[in-house]
């Protein structure tokens, strides 16, 4: 018998990751052993005294039970403590404040709090796949805004104005910005709080690249009255290289706080406690450690930059995050038919730009989680077979 599955799935499709992993594991058991050269998740440990916290808390007898959906005390406090000495934003970390097992359930967990079929959500274009994923599933209608290099990579309010936005009730964003590595200042965030005001539009802001390669983290919640239109996402994945850990959180008023709780406290349960305990050390080391990461992924980049000037792209040096994004030589129809000959080719893989969206059909992506020796022998397998 079939069971078919539910709409919300139907035009939902497999994460093009989860795919193309698959595939590059059946060519690594006939020998090929890919490079890749794909995926931000960070190759680099967290700091050795928050495995240290985490190891101690895990052997006691008592840490093992249920916890609360608000998350421990003194991860929320560290939360706060964090974003007041590199955001300069003052949080409240027992309104204003909710963990989260990994950001990416604090995506899912606003879309199914506040949209349904007939709402329409702005989503970038190109931006992170998981934000069309989420807001399909509520059934809400799918709006996207372009992004373009011309213009840095930054939303045009301006254009905006000129879209009937009489049913945009959500609008997502994302600076430093996923897949691009285009950064965003004050001022740029002033703009986007006084548009959602203006058209009574809630924004999500995912907030996990600020750290990386930046000497500068930004947060929407820096300005005044942000609060009153506005949700911060972020995560301790990319900055504290503990994306396995699954450790997000989100910000916003004490009213949207406990509206989202309504949600995640009927689909799972309190994070591990130790894993809490952990991150609050993480929150709390000092700014040595993300100088010390940001050294390591410097020299990376400017391996990363060699191999888009073997393949003939162009691309901007001052873009940051975890990524480096780059337009493609015009020798190439598309994004894919340069990832597929560089991945049957030389044997490594790469991220065609078209999987956030039809704006990167002209560009790659490539992450900065592979040590300097993986580089080297990218940069080698690409000279020797393109």
């Amino acid at each position: 018998m079939e069971i078919e599955v539910a709409k919300r799935l139907q035009q939902t499709e497999e994460y093009y990751f989860s795919k193309k992993l698959r595939e590059i594991d059946q060519m690594n058991q006939a020998g090929a052993q890919v490079i890749n050269l794909g995926i931000g998740s960070p190759d680099l440990p967290p700091h050795p005294e928050v495995i240290q916290v985490l190891h101690e808390q895990a052997s006691l007898p008592h840490t093992h039970g249920y916890q609360s959906y608000k998350g421990a005390p003194i991860l929320r406090q560290a939360i706060s403590d964090w974003y007041e000495r590199y955001y300069k934003v003052t949080l409240d970390p027992n309104t204003e404040i909710l963990p989260l097992i990994g950001s990416k359930e604090g995506i899912v967990h606003i879309c199914m709090t506040y949209l349904q079929e007939g709402d329409e959500v702005l989503i970038p274009n190109p931006g992170y796949p998981a934000y069309t994923s989420a807001v399909r599933l509520t059934g809400a209608t799918i709006v996207k805004y372009e992004l373009s290099e011309q213009n840095n990579w930054l939303i045009d309010f301006e254009k905006l104005e000129k879209q009937d936005l009489s049913k945009v009730k959500m609008m997502w964003m994302n600076y430093p910005h996923m897949p691009t590595g285009a950064s965003a200042d004050l001022d740029f965030f002033t703009r986007a709080i006084a548009f959602g005001k203006k058209h009574n539009i809630l924004l999500v802001h995912d907030n996990p690249y600020s750290f990386i390669l930046n000497d500068s983290p930004k947060s929407i919640l820096e300005v005044e009255g942000a609060l009153d239109i506005a949700i911060e996402l972020n995560s301790l994945s990319k900055s504290s290289n503990m994306a396995g850990w699954r450790i997000g959180m989100l910000l916003a008023s004490a009213d949207r706080i406990n509206e989202i709780l309504r949600f995640k406290s009927n689909m799972d349960s309190g994070m591990f406690l130790p894993l809490q305990l952990a991150a609050a050390k993480a929150l709390n080391l000092d700014h040595s450690w993300y100088d010390d990461i940001n050294k390591e992924y410097a020299l990376r980049r400017e391996k990363v930059f060699e191999i888009m000037d073997l393949l003939h792209c162009s691309y901007n040096k001052n873009q940051v995050g975890l990524f480096v994004w780059a337009k493609i030589p015009s020798n190439y129809t598309d994004c894919y038919a340069l990832a597929d000959d560089v991945l049957y080719k030389a044997k490594v893989f790469i991220t065609p730009g078209g999987i956030f969206g039809s704006a990167g059909d002209q560009y790659i992506r490539i992450s900065l989680c592979g040590n300097l020796d993986v580089l080297d022998k990218a940069i080698l397998r690409l000279k020797d077979n393109l």
